[in-house]
């Protein structure tokens, strides 16, 4: 609990007042002071329930970056009987949010901006929410717990990406569905001329004026597998932070790629799935 400015002139004032009554034996300062005194307990009490009953449930991302703004999203349950919550403020790491009212059974959400420094594991501290009610002379806090884990990646930095040949372009990923002779039906087109006899489609061509001639995709690009030992950079964070950038621009593209740590390998893939845990791979490297 924190004594307001407000609060700190309505205290002093009532022991002003309560020592001229017991001084001058004056009744009505007596009374006056007793009504401040009821007025101060009641709005205690009305405080500390407005902050009773109150939970917090936090989501992260799926990918959080260090150094990285992140939106952390946040709902605050009320689970009293009766009473709705007012003036809630709820801080988690150093952000904050701010709820007018939380009306029983009805939760409401907020976000916060929060960035974290370092990569690796990640548990949220336990947050707290605050509130100035009924009158703004004592702001009342509590701890509400956050279970919460995730992991920090490295934060990525800009590098050249290796092309199929294993040079770096001008920061092009290799693009699946780029035009090509041997993939998959992109799709049905005119014939302009040039185009292998191959690709004809002739059940459609016979059906129109004009002949009609398969589109396909380019063949996926070869696998890379990246060695963070070979990656360029002035240290461990920064080799790590190139790689961070490498796994996310290459595999956004089509391209499956593989880490290689030390001893260990990881096998090329090219799924959302795969990156994220390339990424925590990364994110983990050398915390153990």
């Amino acid at each position: 609990m924190k004594l307001t400015k407000g609060g700190g002139l309505y205290v002093a004032s009532t022991l002003l007042l309560g020592v001229s009554a017991v001084n001058t034996g004056n009744n009505l300062l007596f009374l006056i002071v007793a009504a401040m005194l009821a007025f101060m307990a009641t709005t205690g009490v009305l405080g500390w329930l407005n902050i009773r009953g109150l939970a917090l449930s936090v989501h992260l991302p799926d990918e959080v970056y260090a150094g990285t703004d992140t939106f952390l999203s946040v709902t605050l349950h009320n689970s009293k009987r009766y009473l709705p919550s007012f003036l809630v403020r709820v801080a988690v790491a150093g952000g904050s949010t701010s709820f007018l009212m939380v009306d029983r059974k009805r939760p409401q959400s907020g976000s916060l901006l929060l960035s974290f420094p370092v990569r690796g594991p990640l548990q949220l501290p336990d947050a707290s929410a605050s509130s100035p009610f009924p009158v703004n002379f004592f702001i009342r806090a509590t701890s509400l717990p956050v279970h919460q884990e995730c992991t920090v990646f490295p934060a990525p930095r800009p590098l050249p990406v290796p092309a199929p040949g294993g040079k770096p372009d001008a920061g092009e990923a290799a693009a699946v569905a780029a035009a090509g002779y041997d993939g998959e039906l992109a799709k049905i087109s005119d014939y302009r001329g040039g185009e292998p006899l191959k690709l004809i489609h002739w059940r459609l061509s016979a059906k129109h004026e004009v002949f009609k001639v398969k589109e396909l995709t380019a063949a996926a690009a070869e696998p890379l597998l990246l060695d963070l030992d070979q990656i360029p950079g002035r240290d461990l964070e920064q080799r790590l932070s190139f790689c961070t950038f490498l796994v996310n621009r290459l595999v956004r593209g089509g391209r499956p790629v593989g880490l290689k740590l030390g001893e260990r390998v990881i096998t090329p893939g090219s799924t959302r799935s795969h990156r994220l845990r390339l990424l925590t791979e990364l994110a983990n490297y050398g915390k153990s």
